[in-house]
């Protein structure tokens, strides 16, 4: 979060090193970089200020196998910014320039589409394969899936984001029906 102090009609702006601040006058930029520090008049500025390190998101899917049994499996994702100026475009990263907060919430935002990218890319892969065909093949086939779909995705390069990891856990299916497969 940038910390914003205030001297008379003048504001003074100073950023971390980890976020990409751009500075807007008369919707233009003005300057863009990591970690700034600057002076400016409030009523002629926008000012946007986006993450540059790796985040993690936490990833839980259900699914219905090819044979209509629950599967759920869990893990996370880490994702970063990879092009700000062209993110800082498509997302809403303004601040408010007395509080130095974020005005919307983009990072839910950017995790709700790839939480809900990584959930369509699942469901295809659990409505493929039987419940014991997927518990047989483990996480690495749907890890690979997800890895390709979302790491060749064409919309989320054109936004600026890019996939770091994906890890997940085992691929489990309902209580009930893992009782009754170590039945004998």
């Amino acid at each position: 979060m940038a910390e914003i102090k205030r001297y008379g009609f003048m504001r003074h702006l100073r950023a971390d090193a980890g976020v990409q601040v751009m500075r807007f006058r008369n919707g233009r930029p003005i300057r863009s970089g990591r970690g700034l520090a600057f002076w400016f008049v409030p009523h002629r500025a926008s000012i946007a200020e986006l993450p540059m390190d790796d985040r993690d998101m936490v990833l839980f899917f259900k699914g219905r196998s090819k044979d209509f049994q629950a599967v759920t499996v869990q893990g996370n994702l880490t994702w970063r910014v990879a092009d700000p100026n062209v993110l800082g475009t498509r997302v809403d990263f303004s601040i408010d320039l007395k509080s130095g907060r974020h005005t919307a919430k983009p990072v839910e935002q950017i995790e709700a589409l790839l939480t809900g990218m990584s959930q369509q890319l699942a469901t295809q892969y659990f409505a493929q394969g039987a419940v014991h065909d997927l518990l047989n093949a483990g996480i690495e086939p749907l890890r690979v899936r997800l890895e390709q779909g979302l790491g060749g995705s064409e919309r989320l390069a054109a936004m600026g984001i890019e996939i770091v990891a994906i890890r997940l856990a085992a691929i489990a299916p309902s209580a009930e029906l893992e009782r009754a497969l170590q039945t004998p």
